[in-house]
């Protein structure tokens, strides 16, 4: 539902009096009648470019839903706090319960506001678990959230925008509302850009349960040669103690520094717990109706000088166990896709080289009809070989068997929706678990004929080390 544009000049003046917001919140009250259903009014207004890391640590509170998102070399980030709107969902329909819901709330959603601008309007922010059984009760997230935050901030380039998503429905009160807003659209615009965040911390390993890992490979290898399957992706587990309570800015700032090319990102459960990494892999972005998904799968190490990093990148791309594993990985998304009615094109597989190790890569596009929500590509594309094997059943099956510990966020879909059908979804991976002193490091490898123990042990200790740096 579209308030008219002309009231968009009036919006900014609005903010800075209690009144007048009152006033415009009671008149979309009345335009949106009196249905029995929530109803919520999103204000968009521009704002100049700050750190959006420095609201992060501004606003942060243990007990409080945020969702944070930063692509330093595409000069995009964006961070969300709190819920307007929330629902856990569960179960093998997961993914179609959330669609339907995040639709529902945005039909009886009025914008106003500068919609012209990138990631303008209301956002809903998901994360959804690997496995989509019921929430395990000693696990910090459950099966899947989807949040409409009470603002967000972001930017992209040089074209900042705050964005309010606020009840009209209910017995709230509209002035006390009001009141909050103005005071919070005030200290934002005050906010200090903090551009660094020194930080230190000694950081040790509370269990490496590496031999366990290396024999899970071995039995799993076994499997594969039997023809039973043809890839599993395990992950290990690594947990660790620091001597004070990690500084989630500081961290998510150092992985930032050193891995501009990825996805650094953090989301909490409002209980005290944080979810946090710097992910290579996305899983898709819809703009105007454009899909574009990745096939990330084949891993080498980064070399010491340039003439060993090109030796590597090479030996990588000519590869034929990597090759393998990763036209496995591009011929699921394509029949994936294919299976929607979506015809996909591929680009020609290059080299995604990050700090400390490279991949194979290929970006595959679609054309998107207005009648497929973002969400049931989400759920027809995960999980991916590159994160759980194929056949998909089995390999999970197998990830079940092997892996002592639940995977969570880890290798699962994150990202938002917004109210015009764009969405962004990346894959929970190179991530860690954390809760005060405490940490537990995800990693993992894949499985396929031809893999060393020795060898995957060693790429996931590599990916751990990405972690390890940004906490200590």
């Amino acid at each position: 539902m579209l308030v008219s544009p002309q009231r968009t000049q009036h919006l900014q003046a609005a903010l800075q009096d209690p009144q007048s917001l009152y006033q415009l919140l009671a008149d979309c009250r009345q335009a949106n009648g009196t249905a029995p259903v929530p109803q919520f009014v999103s204000l968009s207004i521009a704002m100049p470019v700050v750190t959006e890391l420095a609201a992060l640590e501004t606003f942060r509170q243990p007990d409080q839903l945020y969702f944070f998102c930063e692509c330093a070399n595409r000069e995009r980030a964006i961070v969300a706090f709190g819920a307007a709107a929330t629902v856990q969902v569960s179960g093998a329909n997961r993914f179609e319960r959330a669609q339907a819901f995040i639709e529902h709330c945005f039909a009886h959603t009025a914008y106003l506001g500068d919609l012209h601008l990138p990631w303008s309007g209301p956002h809903f922010f998901c994360r959804f678990t690997f496995f989509d059984a019921e929430s395990i009760p000693e696990h910090p997230f459950p099966a899947s959230t989807l949040f409409l935050p009470r603002w967000h901030l972001a930017h992209h380039g040089s074209e900042g925008v705050l964005v309010f998503n606020l009840p009209l429905a209910g017995r709230s009160s509209l002035r006390q509302l009001a009141q909050e807003v103005c005071a919070q659209y005030q200290r934002l615009r005050t906010l200090t850009p903090q551009l660094s965040f020194p930080y230190a911390n000694s950081v040790w390993v509370r269990t490496d349960p590496s031999n366990r890992f290396q024999r899970s490979i071995q039995t799993v290898l076994t499997a594969i040669q039997a023809r039973q399957l043809h890839k599993v992706v395990l992950a290990d587990r690594l947990e660790v103690q620091a001597e004070y309570p990690f500084q989630i800015s500081a961290c998510l700032d150092r992985l930032r520094t050193v891995y501009p090319d990825c996805y650094v990102f953090a989301t909490s459960n409002g209980r005290g717990d944080t979810f946090l990494g710097a992910s290579p892999e996305r899983l898709i972005q819809i703009q105007d109706r454009q899909l574009i998904t990745d096939a990330l799968a084949g891993s080498a190490p980064r070399g010491k000088t340039a003439a060993a990093d090109a030796s590597l990148a090479s030996t990588l791309l000519h590869s034929r166990k990597d090759q393998h594993e990763h036209q496995v990985v591009v011929t699921f998304i394509q029949q994936a896709l294919r299976q929607l009615g979506l015809t996909s094109e591929l680009s020609t597989p290059t080299i995604l080289q990050l700090s400390n190790i490279q991949h194979l890569h290929t970006a595959i596009q679609a054309k998107v009809p207005l009648t497929l929500p973002p969400l049931a590509i989400v759920a027809a594309l995960h999980p991916t070989p590159a994160v759980a094997g194929v056949p998909r059943d089995l390999a999970s099956e197998q990830i079940r068997r092997h892996e002592p510990f639940e995977r969570g966020l880890y290798a699962a879909p994150l990202g938002w929706v917004d109210y015009r059908g764009n969405s962004e979804f990346f894959v929970g991976i190179r991530s860690a678990l954390v809760r005060q002193d405490v940490a537990q490091l995800y990693a993992g490898a894949g499985i396929v004929v031809g893999s060393d123990p020795q060898k995957e042990l060693a790429e996931i200790q590599l990916k751990f080390q990405a972690l390890l740096r940004a906490l200590g």
